[in-house]
Protein backbone atom coordinates (compact mmCIF):
# COMPACT_ATOMS: atom_id res chain seq x y z
CA UNK A 1 0.00 0.00 0.00
CA UNK A 2 1.54 3.27 -0.61
CA UNK A 3 0.59 6.64 1.21
CA UNK A 4 -0.12 10.33 -0.20
CA UNK A 5 1.03 12.69 2.83
CA UNK A 6 -0.22 16.89 2.16
CA UNK A 7 -0.92 19.45 4.05
CA UNK A 8 -4.71 19.76 4.16
CA UNK A 9 -6.99 21.95 7.04
CA UNK A 10 -7.14 20.75 10.18
CA UNK A 11 -10.65 21.67 10.68
CA UNK A 12 -11.91 19.59 7.69
CA UNK A 13 -14.03 16.50 8.64
CA UNK A 14 -11.48 14.16 7.80
CA UNK A 15 -8.80 15.91 10.09
CA UNK A 16 -11.35 16.38 12.93
CA UNK A 17 -12.45 12.47 12.50
CA UNK A 18 -8.27 11.34 12.48
CA UNK A 19 -7.69 14.11 15.69
CA UNK A 20 -10.82 12.60 17.75
CA UNK A 21 -9.75 9.05 16.69
CA UNK A 22 -6.11 9.89 18.24
CA UNK A 23 -7.65 11.57 20.98
CA UNK A 24 -9.67 8.52 22.15
CA UNK A 25 -6.73 5.87 21.44
CA UNK A 26 -4.25 8.09 23.79
CA UNK A 27 -7.05 8.70 26.17
CA UNK A 28 -7.01 4.33 26.35
CA UNK A 29 -3.30 4.22 26.91
CA UNK A 30 -2.07 6.95 28.25
CA UNK A 31 -4.85 8.41 30.54
CA UNK A 32 -5.11 11.40 28.85
CA UNK A 33 -6.51 12.25 25.43
CA UNK A 34 -3.65 14.66 25.07
CA UNK A 35 -6.21 17.69 23.82
CA UNK A 36 -4.96 20.18 26.12
CA UNK A 37 -1.43 20.09 24.75
CA UNK A 38 -2.87 21.38 21.27
CA UNK A 39 -5.06 23.58 19.66
CA UNK A 40 -6.12 24.07 15.94
CA UNK A 41 -5.42 27.66 16.77
CA UNK A 42 -1.86 26.90 16.84
CA UNK A 43 -1.54 25.87 13.19
CA UNK A 44 -2.59 29.46 12.42
CA UNK A 45 0.56 30.50 13.09
CA UNK A 46 3.67 30.67 10.35
CA UNK A 47 5.60 28.19 9.67
CA UNK A 48 2.67 25.66 11.44
CA UNK A 49 1.06 22.84 9.19
CA UNK A 50 -1.41 19.91 9.62
CA UNK A 51 -0.69 16.81 7.22
CA UNK A 52 -3.42 14.10 6.27
CA UNK A 53 -1.61 10.81 5.04
CA UNK A 54 -4.26 8.84 2.76
CA UNK A 55 -4.19 5.31 1.50
CA UNK A 56 -4.77 4.74 -2.58
CA UNK A 57 -8.62 4.60 -2.30
CA UNK A 58 -8.04 8.24 -0.41
CA UNK A 59 -9.21 7.42 2.72
CA UNK A 60 -7.59 9.24 5.16
CA UNK A 61 -5.18 6.93 7.52
CA UNK A 62 -3.22 9.42 9.95
CA UNK A 63 -2.63 12.98 10.35
CA UNK A 64 0.68 15.31 12.18
CA UNK A 65 1.13 18.87 12.75
CA UNK A 66 4.17 21.09 13.05
CA UNK A 67 4.26 24.49 14.75
CA UNK A 68 6.23 26.43 15.78
CA UNK A 69 8.71 26.48 19.02
CA UNK A 70 11.23 28.97 18.17
CA UNK A 71 12.00 30.25 14.74
CA UNK A 72 14.37 27.13 14.41
CA UNK A 73 12.81 24.40 16.19
CA UNK A 74 9.49 23.28 15.47
CA UNK A 75 7.39 20.84 17.50
CA UNK A 76 5.69 17.75 16.04
CA UNK A 77 1.92 17.36 17.55
CA UNK A 78 -0.83 14.69 16.75
CA UNK A 79 1.04 12.09 15.17
CA UNK A 80 -1.37 9.49 13.88
CA UNK A 81 -1.74 6.37 12.03
CA UNK A 82 -4.53 4.23 11.87
CA UNK A 83 -4.40 1.06 13.19
CA UNK A 84 -3.28 -1.82 10.75
CA UNK A 85 -2.26 0.43 8.20
CA UNK A 86 1.64 0.03 8.23
CA UNK A 87 3.56 3.05 7.10
CA UNK A 88 1.98 5.75 7.39
CA UNK A 89 3.83 6.70 10.62
CA UNK A 90 7.11 6.94 8.53
CA UNK A 91 5.54 8.62 5.56
CA UNK A 92 4.01 11.30 8.01
CA UNK A 93 7.13 12.11 9.53
CA UNK A 94 9.47 11.83 6.60
CA UNK A 95 6.70 14.58 4.88
CA UNK A 96 7.05 16.58 7.71
CA UNK A 97 10.81 16.50 8.27
CA UNK A 98 11.25 17.68 4.71
CA UNK A 99 8.78 20.18 5.06
CA UNK A 100 10.49 21.42 8.38
CA UNK A 101 13.53 21.81 6.66
CA UNK A 102 11.80 23.75 4.02
CA UNK A 103 10.43 25.94 6.90
CA UNK A 104 13.67 27.11 7.59
CA UNK A 105 14.05 24.61 11.20
CA UNK A 106 16.59 23.39 11.97
CA UNK A 107 15.18 20.65 14.79
CA UNK A 108 11.83 18.69 15.82
CA UNK A 109 10.92 18.18 18.84
CA UNK A 110 8.05 16.15 20.63
CA UNK A 111 6.92 14.85 23.53
CA UNK A 112 5.28 11.68 24.16
CA UNK A 113 4.21 9.74 27.42
CA UNK A 114 6.51 7.21 28.97
CA UNK A 115 3.88 4.63 28.99
CA UNK A 116 3.59 5.14 25.01
CA UNK A 117 6.40 2.46 24.46
CA UNK A 118 5.89 1.83 21.03
CA UNK A 119 5.80 5.35 20.37
CA UNK A 120 9.23 6.07 21.99
CA UNK A 121 11.05 3.29 20.21
CA UNK A 122 8.92 4.38 16.89
CA UNK A 123 10.94 7.79 17.46
CA UNK A 124 13.91 6.33 18.23
CA UNK A 125 14.68 3.92 15.37
CA UNK A 126 14.37 7.34 13.30
CA UNK A 127 16.92 9.18 14.79
CA UNK A 128 15.12 10.81 17.37
CA UNK A 129 17.27 11.41 20.70
CA UNK A 130 15.83 11.95 24.29
CA UNK A 131 16.44 15.63 25.35
CA UNK A 132 15.37 17.31 28.13
CA UNK A 133 11.84 17.71 29.03
CA UNK A 134 11.36 20.99 27.58
CA UNK A 135 7.91 23.86 28.27
CA UNK A 136 4.89 22.30 29.97
CA UNK A 137 6.99 19.12 29.96
CA UNK A 138 9.62 19.89 32.07
CA UNK A 139 8.10 19.22 35.44
CA UNK A 140 6.35 16.17 33.99
CA UNK A 141 7.63 13.02 35.32
CA UNK A 142 4.75 10.76 32.69
CA UNK A 143 6.25 12.40 29.74
CA UNK A 144 9.44 12.13 27.69
CA UNK A 145 11.36 14.51 25.12
CA UNK A 146 13.02 13.57 21.95
CA UNK A 147 14.50 15.87 19.18
CA UNK A 148 16.31 15.28 15.85
CA UNK A 149 18.02 17.25 13.72
CA UNK A 150 16.32 18.19 10.00
CA UNK A 151 18.12 21.10 8.89
CA UNK A 152 21.98 20.53 8.95
CA UNK A 153 23.37 20.14 12.08
CA UNK A 154 24.42 16.99 13.88
CA UNK A 155 22.25 16.98 16.74
CA UNK A 156 19.70 18.43 18.83
CA UNK A 157 20.69 21.73 20.84
CA UNK A 158 18.42 20.09 24.28
CA UNK A 159 20.58 16.38 23.70
CA UNK A 160 22.61 15.62 25.98
CA UNK A 161 26.20 14.19 25.27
Amino acid sequence: MSYRVAVENADSPDAVALLAALSEFLERITGSSGEGSFAVDDLRAANACFVVARDDDKKEVGCAALRPLTPNIAELKRMFAVPGESGVGSELLAFLETKAAQMGYREIWLETRKVNTKAMSFYQRRGYKRIPNFGKYATRPEAVCFGKSVGGIDRPTGASS
